[in-house]
């Protein structure tokens, strides 16, 4: 029995040097260490041997198969140190490689503008102030000076869901709202959000678009005060050198209702094509909150006044960046949108 463990140990031995990769050497130590391997079916026959010569063939038994264990485990060390090696040569990375840039995003340019709007009049003191865009004919129309059957109306032609709800035309529901949740305090807000009319799409016009309106209510708010603010928002979204002139004009929620004009700020009033040769160009509409407003909403009209204004930053946008077409702002052509990457809202 000595004699074939000494056989055996030189036959595994042997295999494990042949084995050339880690699968290789462990179905030698499965073989021959396995619990149906040769060294385990003598370990099973010590019982056949004399009882004086189990202590010595049981030692030896052990000695053989940790020593075949120690010289396996270095070869595997040594077969998986090789596979590692090679995988690293063949895979290998040049880390002086210069690393592949990452695309990132760009703000819209209705987005730049939109944040530069709210960024100036929050300066001012201002506080946003938001409203569902499914909205109800009282807070769109009735509340706003406009009762049913209002000739004006005809100028905000919408999409109705039913008789009494729809999608709202602009966003001055949300001024409506805010004065009711206020109950006669003074309110400084700003309004952002969609709007939509149904309008037919052309370089101009568009039956979803985004609009911006102000509202201001307090004792002794003058038109006086309209004109300053919106000068200061002239200069500020325009440049420094921008003179505004205020034109009559009718809104049924103000009273005086104004339309506002910029200097051109391409030919500063000399006549160009983007002023249709003026020397002005058309921004928003504005006024004095009309005294109907103000007492639907619960406000003392002899107390409190107020103004508001109202703004697209579609044409806002279109006059600082030179877009010719509004429509280019919701195709999301990438082409389109690369061209404001770094430009500066």
């Amino acid at each position: 029995m000595e004699e074939r463990l000494n056989e055996l140990k030189e036959e595994v031995l042997a295999k494990i040097q042949e084995a050339s990769n880690t699968k290789a050497l462990n179905d030698v130590r499965v073989a021959y260490l396995g619990r149906k391997g040769p060294i385990t079916d003598l370990l099973k026959g010590m019982g056949k041997l004399p009882p004086e010569e189990r202590p010595k063939m049981g030692a030896l038994v052990n000695v053989i198969r940790e020593s075949v264990t120690e010289v396996l485990e270095a070869r595997m060390a040594k077969l998986e140190e090789e596979a590692i090696n090679a995988q690293l040569e063949k895979e290998s990375i040049d880390v002086t490689l210069p690393g592949r840039p990452i695309k990132t995003g760009n703000h819209h340019p209705l987005t730049r503008v939109v944040e530069e709007i709210e960024d100036f009049f929050l300066s001012m003191g201002y506080e946003i102030a938001e409203g569902p865009e499914v909205e109800k004919d009282y807070y769109n129309f009735e509340a706003l000076n406009l009762p049913k059957g209002h000739p004006a109306r005809d100028m905000q032609d919408s999409f109705y869901i039913s008789e009494e709800i729809l999608l709202r035309t602009h966003t001055s529901p949300v001024q409506a709202r805010t004065m009711e949740v206020k109950k006669g305090e003074p309110i400084k807000v700003i309004c952002p959000g969609k709007v939509y009319r149904r309008d037919s799409d052309d370089a101009t016009h568009s039956h979803q678009f985004t609009q911006i309106e102000g509202l201001v209510v307090g004792e002794n708010i003058r038109m006086s005060d309209l004109k300053g603010t919106l000068s200061l928002f002239a200069k500020e979204m325009f440049g420094n050198d921008r003179e505004i002139r205020l034109r009559p004009s009718f809104f049924p929620f103000t009273e005086p209702s104004v339309e506002m004009d910029i200097s051109c700020f391409k030919c500063g009033g000399d006549g160009c094509n983007v002023c249709k040769k003026t020397g002005w160009i058309e921004i928003l509409g504005a006024g004095m909150v009309h005294p109907n407003v103000l007492e639907m909403a619960g406000y003392d009209s002899s107390v409190m006044t107020g103004f508001a204004f109202g703004m697209g930053p579609e044409r806002i946008a279109m006059l600082k960046y030179g877009v010719e077409d509004i429509r280019h702002f919701y195709t999301n052509d990438v082409r389109f949108i690369s061209q404001f990457h770094r430009t500066e809202a």
